[in-house]
């Protein structure tokens, strides 16, 4: 048996607590015709805006091979447009279109589903704390810690 200390991993109790939730979002905008990936790409270009190909891929940490296929199925069904950048003609931009509204208020909905579902029996401070406390973990993760010296 491989030793390990995962009930101890702040990394682990993170990663499962995000993979549970991304299945339990899945499973509600499913039944919709929409895939978890896909409310990835129209979350991404509702906070940020137009984002190249490039740029979304790594947003969603995914490689852009994969990412063009998502694409190339939502411009098929007519949610997302690509085109060229006026600054830079090697890169093609993705932008919404009016026909992902609709789909858009639908992940909005499951989504707040998910939350509810997800904080089910924490009071309001708990969750301010959870905000909190992942905020910070995030922010940790973003800075170089400078290392603890032996006294």
């Amino acid at each position: 048996m491989l030793e390990h200390d995962l009930h101890e991993s702040v990394g682990f109790w993170i990663i499962m607590a995000a993979e549970a939730y991304q299945q339990a979002l899945n499973e509600k905008v499913a039944p919709h015709g929409i895939t978890y990936r896909q409310c990835q790409v129209l979350g991404c270009l509702a906070l940020d805006g137009p984002l190249s190909q490039c740029e979304l891929a790594e947003r969603m940490h995914i490689e852009p091979p994969t990412l063009v296929g998502i694409l190339d199925r939502m411009e098929r069904d007519g949610w997302i447009r690509r085109a060229g950048c006026q600054q830079d003609r090697r890169k093609k931009l993705v932008y919404p279109t009016a026909e992902a509204k609709p789909v858009w208020s639908k992940i909005i909905a499951c989504g707040r589903r998910v939350r509810e579902q997800a904080t089910h029996g924490l009071s309001e401070d708990e969750r301010e704390t959870l905000r909190n406390l992942l905020n910070r973990v995030q922010e940790n993760l973003r800075t170089e810690q400078p290392a603890k010296q032996l006294v």
